[in-house]
């Protein structure tokens, strides 16, 4: 499909939008809410499908008849809701569905993704050998100096930019690892190649800001607002293996945690202690 055939008509839009203001003048909210409203409907009905370019924002007061200040106040109400999200310098669209994520469910990210009938795709921004930041340290409960190395990669959801990561090795365990296939999973990479498995993970999950590279890599304006995740990552004996530092669109996903899956694990856990 084109951009062509992705833009809403004008006159079509046009008409639209007097309906909807019409329907809510009788009503006590505001302009902004009001904008809300008639974007929400027409993304909820269908009209508005994902992936669809938004008006611009000038074209949206015109049509609006307010300033770009309310149209960018209704505009950022429905990003942080999750229907909408902005490319910079490209504009606005409409969000696809969030991918759910359980942080206590293991599984590659081209297999988590492909399970949501979605396509992922991973692109290697960079990697070389680093010493433990001083944060390194200190989620990975290293000594200063410590030899790591950094893989830098950039996941894309259908076409679009969603994830940078950095993934923080604990260099000792890799050998030769910069002529690995560093695109495909590191999962399957560290077993296949090192014979390390996949054990428990800590996680931590804040919010933040996309700065430099990050943003520009996720098509954010500086400063935006992104969800990082820092996870360090355990063998099945315990060792220490890595630690991802995630940096997500927030309209991208939603966490979901089922301690359920934990259960099983758990009861694993306590049989191994006792034949040990």
């Amino acid at each position: 499909m084109t951009n062509r055939d992705m833009s809403v008509t004008e006159p079509r839009l046009s008409e639209q939008i007097l309906n909807e203001q019409r329907m809510a003048d009788g009503r006590s909210s505001s302009k902004c809410e009001q904008i809300c409203q008639t974007l929400r409907r027409y993304i909820g009905s269908g009209q508005l499908v994902a992936g669809q370019q938004l008006p611009a924002e000038r074209a949206l007061s015109e049509r609006f008849a307010t300033t770009r200040i309310t149209i960018k106040e209704a505009l950022s109400s429905l990003e942080a809701d999750g229907l909408i999200y902005r490319a910079e310098r490209r504009g606005w669209f409409v969000a696809p569905p969030r991918l759910t994520y359980d942080p206590a469910i293991h599984t590659h990210f081209h297999q988590w993704i492909g399970e949501q009938q979605r396509t992922a795709e991973t692109r290697v921004l960079a990697h070389g050998s680093e010493l433990a930041s001083s944060e390194l340290c200190r989620w990975m409960g290293l000594d200063p100096f410590t030899p790591l190395y950094e893989i830098r990669r950039l996941r894309l959801i259908d076409g679009r930019p969603v994830l940078h990561v950095s993934h923080h090795l604990l260099a000792s365990r890799f050998p030769d690892i910069a002529s690995a296939p560093l695109a495909s999973s590191l999962t399957e990479l560290y077993q296949q190649r090192y014979g390390i498995g996949q054990g428990g993970a800590s996680m931590e999950i804040t919010p933040s800001a996309a700065r430099g590279a990050i943003a520009r890599a996720l098509n954010l304006a500086e400063g935006s607002a992104v969800l990082r995740l820092v996870r360090v990552n355990y063998d099945e004996r315990g060792g220490l293996v890595d630690c991802d530092i995630e940096h997500w669109r927030p309209d991208a996903i939603r966490i979901c945690l089922d301690t359920r899956a934990l259960q099983p694990l758990a009861g694993k856990l306590q049989q191994t202690r006792r034949a040990d």
